[in-house]
C-alpha cells in the first residue's frame, strides 16, 4: 500500500479501457491507475497513451506487458507483487479484462493463491453493440472468435445454432464475409446487424438479414473492430413435410438451388439440408 498515490488496497484489480472513445472511462478507473503499485495491460503502448490523455503520471512504477505470448513468464513476477502487498492493476488493449482476452490466467491464478481480485468495470463491445443492434438482448451467447478454418467455423456455427438468444460473435474484418456466408447458409436467413469501429469516429451498425450482409461484405472489404449479431432462430417447429411440400411447389417454377433458398429464407432453417432435401425430390422426379 502507498499512501501517497492514495493508498489503494492491495490485489488485482481488472480495468476496463475505453473501446474507442478515450472519454469512455470511469472515474474509479483513473483512480486505480493512479494509485496502483504495478501496471500491467495487454498493449503497454496502448494503456500508456491512456494515462497520457487523462494527465495519470505513471511515474517510475513497472508498466508491464502481458499477453498470451509472455503469460508464463510475466505472471510469477505479477504474482510476486501480490504476495508482496501491493496492488497490481491489469488492463485489456481496448474494453473489458476476460472477455477475449489473455487476462484470464492472471486473474485465476491470484485467485487461487488467495489474493484479492476485484473489478473496476466500464466499456464493453459486446454490450454496445447489443444496445444498438436492435436485436433481442433479454438472452444473448457471447461465442467470442470462430476459427479460421471453414470446416471447423461451420461446425461451431452448428454447435449454436440451436441456441435460443441473440448471439455474439467477434471477427476479423478479412474473414467477415466467408463468416457471414457460413452463418447464413448453417443458422438459416435470421437477421443479424454487423457493428464495426464502436465508439470511433466512423462507426457503423447495419441490420439487415445474414444473406445480404453476406452479399454486401463479399463486395466490401470492412475495416475496425468487427462485432456480429445474429438474431435467435425461428422457435417455430416446422415439421418435415411441410419443409417438403414448400419445396415440391418451389420446384415447379425454380431452380433446386432457388427453391432451396426460399425455402430456407421462408421458415428461418439451416440452407444445407433443406438443399440436400430439394436435390432428393429433383432426382425422383427425373
Amino acid at each position: 500500500m502507498n499512501p501517497e498515490r492514495g493508498g489503494l488496497t492491495p490485489g488485482l484489480f481488472l480495468v476496463s479501457t475505453p473501446i474507442g472513445n478515450a472519454r469512455d472511462i470511469t472515474l474509479r478507473a483513473l483512480d486505480i491507475f493512479r494509485d496502483a503499485d504495478v501496471l500491467a495491460a495487454e498493449d503497454t503502448r496502448s494503456l500508456k497513451r491512456l494515462l497520457e490523455i487523462h494527465g495519470v503520471p505513471l511515474g517510475d512504477r513497472p508498466c508491464l506487458s502481458y499477453h498470451d505470448h509472455n503469460g508464463d513468464r510475466i505472471r510469477p513476477r505479477l504474482l510476486a507483487a501480490l504476495e508482496a502487498g501491493k496492488s497490481v492493476a491489469y488492463a485489456s488493449e481496448a474494453g473489458t479484462p476476460m472477455i477475449s482476452d489473455p487476462g484470464f490466467d492472471l486473474a485465476r491464478a491470484a485467485q487461487e493463491a488467495g489474493y484479492p481480485v476485484t473489478a473496476a468495470p466500464g466499456a464493453s463491445a459486446v454490450v454496445t453493440a447489443l444496445t444498438l443492434a436492435g436485436l433481442p438482448t433479454d438472452r444473448f451467447l457471447f461465442a467470442g472468435f470462430l476459427p479460421n478454418a471453414a470446416t471447423a467455423r461451420r461446425k461451431a456455427l452448428a454447435e449454436v445454432s440451436d441456441v435460443p438468444a441473440t448471439l455474439v460473435f467477434y471477427e476479423s474484418p478479412k474473414r467477415l464475409g466467408a463468416m457471414l456466408a457460413d452463418a447464413a447458409e448453417v443458422l438459416g436467413d435470421r437477421p443479424a446487424a454487423v457493428c464495426r469501429e464502436l465508439t470511433k469516429k466512423f462507426e457503423e451498425c447495419r441490420r439487415e438479414p445474414l444473406s445480404a450482409l453476406a452479399a454486401r461484405y463479399a463486395e466490401v472489404q470492412a475495416r475496425g473492430e468487427v462485432v456480429v449479431l445474429v438474431g435467435k432462430g425461428d422457435s417455430e417447429k416446422i415439421s418435415e413435410s411441410d419443409v417438403t411440400s414448400a419445396l415440391r411447389d418451389a420446384l415447379t417454377t425454380m431452380s433446386v438451388r432457388d427453391a432451396a433458398d426460399f425455402v430456407a429464407r421462408m421458415h428461418g432453417l439451416k440452407r444445407r439440408p433443406v438443399y440436400q432435401e430439394a436435390m432428393r425430390l429433383a432426382a425422383d422426379r427425373n
